[in-house]
């Protein structure tokens, strides 16, 4: 074998073992350098410890991308801001990798899902400690954008505080209202109230208490008896039946379709009523018979001589029928033939 072959061969080896390299490497990972991807940057104004490049993005708890940068905003966008005017926020920007219509509609979609509340916002993998950066749609009117005076390089997305930082932030300001407590005084007044406690609890006249106590629950066995001696009464029984029977009759008269009629009828009278009086005939009425009134009124006050006649001439009158009304009744043949029959003298008999 010559020299040329050997080196032939080796060149082909070599060759062969970088096509290998290199395959697996983009199986392991090198296709992702060819997918679509989306960058968006978010900014924080408390501390994002246990969240490192490489963390996992995920919008409630799915896998979207993970965490590219993390910088403070200083270095990025407030050089040549004055120290104290700075934001001195932490700029967290994450890569999403998908699928190119994904992204395309993502991006597309993003300024209306901000306005709709999605929200980033660092979150605890377990009981680790890691961190991860979660998606969320959160209340927009309780976690507005934090204000910024420079142009983001990339999709802004806002931020929402912690809720890891929510809690140390509540543990420190009750550690530090505890530190403002004054623990002797208070120790002083709750062995103040024990000892008042137990002075009062010396003074309570337990024997009187026991035995009222005693004589409510003799009471209370004696009206449980008196209950069972009426329960067991036998016109009890009868007055439930008595009572079941007199309900089966309301319910059967309450299911009498005459009943239903009656309510009918008793509703259209009242519905006619009602129009009548809203149609103005009931105020005229009234107003005639009022008018009637006065003109009869009116009459017997310019006539009262005249009427006194006319009823001393029915007093009369009705003395008359009185009278024939008692002579029709003792003699009505007398009415027809004017008087009494004449006496019919029988013979025999001396006149």
């Amino acid at each position: 074998m010559t020299e040329e072959t050997k080196y032939r061969r080796l060149g082909v080896f070599v060759f062969v073992a970088l096509a290998l390299l290199f395959g697996v490497l983009f199986l392991l990972g090198g296709r992702s350098l060819f997918q679509p991807t989306l960058v968006f940057e978010t900014y924080f104004n408390d501390s994002v410890a246990g969240l490192d490049v490489g963390s996992p993005v995920r919008f409630r708890g799915v896998p979207l991308g993970q965490v590219s940068e993390i910088l403070p905003s200083w270095t990025e966008y407030e050089w040549d801001v004055p120290t104290n005017k700075r934001r001195d926020y932490i700029v967290v920007r994450a890569t999403i990798a998908q699928n190119r219509d994904w992204i395309v509609r993502i991006r597309r979609e993003t300024p209306a899902m901000i306005a709709a509340g999605l929200r980033a916002q660092t979150q605890l993998a377990g009981i680790t400690g890691q961190q991860y950066l979660g998606l969320d749609f959160l209340d927009p009117g309780q976690y507005p954008p934090l204000p910024f005076d420079w142009k983001p390089k990339y999709i802004y997305m806002p931020s929402a505080p912690s809720l890891t930082s929510q809690i140390i932030a509540n543990v420190q300001h009750f550690l530090a209202n505890l530190d403002k407590l004054d623990l002797q005084r208070l120790e002083r007044n709750i062995n103040t109230l024990l000892e008042t406690l137990n002075t009062k609890a010396s003074e309570v006249p337990v024997a009187e208490l026991s035995a009222e106590a005693s004589a409510v629950l003799t009471d209370a066995h004696t009206a449980i008896g008196h209950l069972d001696v009426i329960l067991t009464n036998p016109k009890i029984p009868a007055f439930l039946r008595n009572l079941a029977q007199a309900s089966g009759r309301v319910d059967g008269l309450l299911a009498n379709p005459g009943l239903n009629q009656t309510i009918d009828n008793v509703a259209d009278v009242s519905v006619r009523l009602r129009r009548f009086a809203a149609s103005g005939e009931l105020d005229r009425t009234v107003r005639r018979i009022d008018d009637l009134a006065s003109r009869l009124d009116g009459t017997v006050r310019d006539n009262r001589y005249d009427v006194r006649v006319i009823v001393q001439d029915l007093r009369v009158t009705a003395d008359n029928i009185r009278t024939l009304s008692d002579n029709l009744k003792r003699n009505p043949a007398g009415i027809l033939l004017g008087g009494p029959p004449e006496k019919v003298q029988l013979p025999g008999k001396s006149q």
